[in-house]
């Protein structure tokens, strides 16, 4: 990307100043070349991404390996990897090209599962390692229904350069055309900052508040949206000055401001709590988001405040302190901030994860001392939420967090003791005069797609079920995105995934997670298709995987490869 940057300046159509963006790993992408710095490179806009690719990612999370996610990725990538490239496009070299890139495809959760702890291999590519590299101006931009959310305040407190923030209410897309709503004219938004950093355009962009966020309301909890009822709130500058943490104490009462020193609780031992959690890695669709927490708060230490009457409005972090004992040497914490309605629902505010051997961090693991106090802290996603009047608080605490977090290698007893070391902070938010001066941002603007005849209809299909002699819990995911021919060139393409994971409710070891990929591209009588599976497994020693992957041109199979490999469990 550099050597481009480099090329595009010795055009004679450019005048030197050059901008990057993208979303997902093109935003990965801009901030890893920003901290390259390039000379050209004057401005970038990010969209989803993450500084820091061990604890924000799709591998790992507070010390957790990811079981959604970790396999899974993995499995899409080297389906996608493997790939034909299209003969139209380079010619009689494709089948060549192809064959050489499939014997040099990699197995990408070998290398990540390899790498258990926040070691070289993942600073590597987190800006969070050192802010100052980045020099030119960065707009961060993402939602509250993506995973990356939390990259973008830190981003904020961290960077020095010249920065702005845009969250909205999104999943993980741009957002013109983003759900759940409302969508903004966002290429109109890049148009401004373009202006501004590579023409020096005076716009005014830079005069405006330093965060742009969506306040969602309390809703009824469902598993889509198409729209976040709220309002666009702003912050002149991050961290704000006007806003102030709340301090809630936990106890047998529930959540209180004031210290009440009870008896110990221990944990319910549940190792299904988080079946409604939702995906992971959201897109938007139908199924994807966490339905009624009530079934998770069942299994989960709840604490729950009292009803609030004149409602409040949170922005940030929450974060949970809690003094604990195990009876092992391991164990994980899941938190879970919920707004509870008066009809008792339980809508999923904010979550987060804690490998309880990586509570003084992730580079160097330490196993618990069974029996011993100890004190940990869980930082809970970055959210926003409007508390409406009558509601009220509640953060649920469990020791397993199914499907997202890989269970801990034994059934850990965990005890919370009531006390000053055991508490929520809440970032309160004291609405600044900025909410009620902000321009409307423009309607959304998109190019037209690309014209396609469908061939198969797209479908998908989220189910749980349960097994109750063997108390196993299995959940699927479907996803078929349909068949369709670009009318062009008459290309045609494909994409089917099914993810699937079971777990005995007493049984940690019992995790097994199976993907499977197919990937097909054709166009008349040249079709190809990949199909890529994997499994992986784990014992209290090792992680165990293997993967499969196939590749065809019309009825002949072109290519075939298997992996089976262990590696060992290092404190997750």
């Amino acid at each position: 990307a550099v050597s481009v940057i480099a090329w595009l300046v010795e055009q004679p159509w450019c005048d030197g100043s050059v901008g990057m963006m993208g979303k997902s790993w093109g935003g990965f992408n801009s901030l890893e070349v920003a901290a390259l710095q390039p000379p050209a490179l004057k401005a970038i806009i990010t969209v989803c991404s993450s500084d820091d690719r061990y604890s924000d990612d799709v591998h790992y999370k507070g010390g957790c390996v990811l079981s959604t996610d970790m396999l899974g990725w993995s499995t899409t990538m080297l389906a996608w990897n493997a790939r034909p490239p299209d003969p139209a496009v380079l010619g009689e070299s494709w089948r060549d090209r192809w064959l050489e890139r499939l014997e040099q495809t990699p197995l990408m959760v070998q290398e990540w599962i390899s790498h258990q702890h926040r070691d070289d291999y993942w600073k590597h590519g987190s800006i969070c390692e050192d802010y100052s590299a980045v020099q030119c101006a960065v707009y961060a931009v993402g939602g509250w229904a993506d995973p990356y959310s939390n990259a973008i305040p830190r981003m904020l407190s961290g960077l020095t350069c010249p920065r702005k923030a845009l969250i909205g209410p999104w999943a993980h897309e741009y957002p013109q055309r983003a759900l759940p709503g409302p969508q903004i004219g966002f290429a109109q938004e890049c148009l401004r900052w373009w202006d501004y950093w590579l023409k020096n355009i005076e716009n005014g962009i830079m005069e405006e508040p330093q965060l742009r966020a969506w306040m969602p309301d309390s809703i009824s909890p469902s598993t889509h949206y198409e729209d976040r009822p709220g309002r666009w709130v702003a912050e002149e500058k991050w961290p704000p000055k006007n806003n102030e943490s709340q301090t809630w104490y936990l106890n047998r009462n529930g959540l209180n401001q004031n210290v009440d020193t009870d008896k110990p609780m221990l944990f319910p031992t549940s190792q299904t709590v988080g079946l409604n959690a939702g995906v992971w890695f959201p897109m938007g669709a139908a199924g994807e988001f966490p339905g009624d927490q009530r079934s998770a708060d069942s299994g989960s230490l709840c604490f729950t405040s009292e009803a609030f009457y004149e409602g409040m409005e949170i922005l940030g972090n929450p974060e949970a302190t809690v003094m604990l004992s195990a009876d092992q040497t391991e164990g994980l914490l899941a938190a879970r901030l919920c707004d509870i309605a008066p009809d008792g629902s339980s809508l999923l505010v904010s979550w987060g994860l804690l490998n309880l051997t990586h509570r003084n961090g992730h580079e160097n693991p330490e196993a618990l001392d069974p029996g011993e106090k100890f004190t940990a802290k869980i930082q809970l996603n970055a959210c926003a939420h409007a508390l409406k009047s009558g509601h009220r608080w509640r953060l649920s605490l469990s020791s397993a967090y199914f499907p997202h977090a890989w269970p801990s290698s034994k059934l850990t007893k965990l005890k919370i003791f009531p006390g000053i070391d055991t508490y929520l902070n809440l970032p309160f938010r004291k609405i600044p005069q900025e909410d009620t001066q902000l321009a409307d941002f423009l309607e959304p603007e998109c190019s037209q797609p690309l014209s396609t005849e469908e061939i198969r209809t797209a479908s998908r299909k989220r189910t749980i079920e349960h097994e109750v002699i063997e108390d196993c819990f299995t959940l699927t995911h479907r996803v078929d995105n349909g068949r369709f021919r670009f009318v062009e060139d008459g290309l045609e393409t494909e994409d089917l995934s099914c993810d699937s994971l079971s777990l005995n409710e007493d049984k940690p070891l019992s995790l097994k997670v199976c993907c499977e990929r197919t990937a097909g591209i054709g166009r008349g009588d040249w079709q190809t298709r990949v199909e890529a599976s994997g499994t992986m497994t784990a014992t209290s020693e090792n992680f165990h995987v293997t993967s499969r992957l196939e590749v065809f041109e019309g009825d002949q199979r072109l290519f075939f490869r298997n992996w089976d490999f262990q590696v060992e469990r290092d404190q997750v």
